[in-house]
């Protein structure tokens, strides 16, 4: 009577994983490369920071034409705008009744609870002389916040802008204030060119 055969002794477990996996194919790593950055860069775009270029002169002498910036848009989420510093904002409802779509950059100078004055070429903040040596030229018109509410007080969640260069900008003296919501962030960091690159300062020192 045969013997039974002995059984042969199963694969131990590292020879059983001998075998390399199968490898991805390239072009769908690739894409799964280019989704994930897009992906962080939306993030990132959306609720923390982003690129701005300055179209216009209305913030001379502080930004130049095609300065480009990157706009802090998470500091707000914890706290409030305070005058001096240069925001970005999409359109208020008043701008947006007079078609426009893209977002503006002019600086902060009435918050909550001021009123501000301008005359003789200079602003006032509650009666007080505000000391600015950022405008390009002072202000060539009188005007008072009492033409925007009885009291002349600037609302709680709204602040007062005003470009750098006082007299050519489209800003709080023509068509009122920003709510808060509307303020997309601020500005912190000149990138471009290369010779001006630095952080932006509400209180920039200048040398003309």
């Amino acid at each position: 009577m045969d013997r039974e055969q002995p059984k042969s002794e199963p694969e131990s477990q590292s020879e059983a994983n001998l075998t390399p996996p199968k490898a991805d194919n390239p072009w769908i790593e690739t894409i799964k490369t280019i989704g994930l950055s897009a992906v962080l860069a939306f993030g990132i775009r959306s609720f923390v920071a982003e690129a701005r270029y300055i179209p216009s002169g209305s913030m001379l002498p502080t930004l130049q034409i095609d300065d480009r910036l990157i706009i802090d848009k998470i500091s707000y989420r914890f706290s409030d705008p305070v005058r001096g510093d240069i925001v970005v904002f999409n359109p208020t409802a008043q701008l947006e009744k007079e078609k426009f779509k893209d977002a503006f950059i002019k600086r902060v100078i009435g918050v909550p609870g001021d009123r501000v004055d301008i005359k003789g070429g200079k602003v006032y903040i509650n009666g007080k002389l505000l000391r600015e040596n950022y405008i390009e030229e002072a202000p060539n018109y009188n005007w008072s916040s009492t033409s925007l509410t009885p009291d002349g007080i600037v609302p709680k969640g709204n602040y007062l802008v005003l470009g750098d260069n006082r007299n050519n900008s489209y800003d709080s003296y023509f068509w009122g204030f920003v709510p808060k919501d509307k303020i997309v962030g601020k500005a912190t960091v000149r990138f471009w060119p290369i010779e001006r690159v630095g952080g932006i300062d509400s209180q920039p020192e200048y040398t003309k």
